[in-house]
């Protein structure tokens, strides 16, 4: 009486299945921001000494400590002596979280930017990667974009811009350093999502996009 019945209750009992699939699929595991109570002594001592320094213990510094020992090392990483001025090395960071789409580094760096004496303008101006205000700094934000949009490899113009600029080979590692150290926690960002404790960063003007 109903010759299609079976293969129209096949085809929508497939259907169910596939669309509960791709629910599963497009569901990613949330990651909750690690309280004090919830790390190890360890880090709980560092938790202490950041909420000193900074007044609170920002998320993503928070979410390193899922690990016993990734938050002492990174923060170590971070505060190691550097060739490159604190200006420049907001530069460094800045570049490298527009690049790698970081919206909890380019918040966190906007404001530590600023802090360095940066201007808005400016900020934004380094982000797209060309720097009309200092000649130096445009051909170090130069390099670091071409850095990491290539995965490393720079163009040889980059390179042979920054050390024209007056940079030197320590110089040039340092820049990496400091981009190695950015990525971790543009990566840590893009995965995890905690939320941003910092005031969100303007979108780039399509002039300077």
């Amino acid at each position: 009486m109903y010759p299609f019945s079976e293969g129209l209750l096949i085809c929508n009992f497939t259907s169910s299945i596939t669309t509960k699939t791709n629910q599963k699929l497009n569901t990613m595991k949330t990651f909750a921001v690690p309280t004090r109570e919830n790390v190890t002594e360890a880090n709980q001592a560092i938790f202490d000494t950041l909420k000193k320094q900074l007044g609170k213990v920002p998320n993503l510094y928070a979410t390193i400590a899922y690990s016993k020992n990734a938050l002492g090392t990174y923060l170590a990483l971070q505060g190691a002596p550097s060739s490159l001025s604190s200006k420049e090395k907001e530069i460094v960071n800045l570049v490298t979280s527009q690049v790698n789409d970081c919206a909890y580094c380019l918040a966190a760096h906007t404001f530590i930017g600023k802090m360095n004496g940066f201007t808005d303008e400016q900020v934004l101006e380094i982000r797209s990667g060309a720097v009309s205000f200092n000649a130096k700094y445009n051909a170090l934000a130069a390099l670091v974009k071409s850095m990491v949009e290539n995965f490393g490899k720079a163009s040889e113009e980059a390179v042979n811009n920054f050390f024209e600029a007056g940079y030197t080979n320590e110089n040039l590692v340092d820049t990496i350093v400091l981009i190695g150290d950015k990525t971790i926690t543009n990566y840590l960002h893009a995965v995890t999502k905690v939320p941003v404790d910092f005031p969100a960063a303007p979108a780039l003007p399509v002039s300077v996009a």
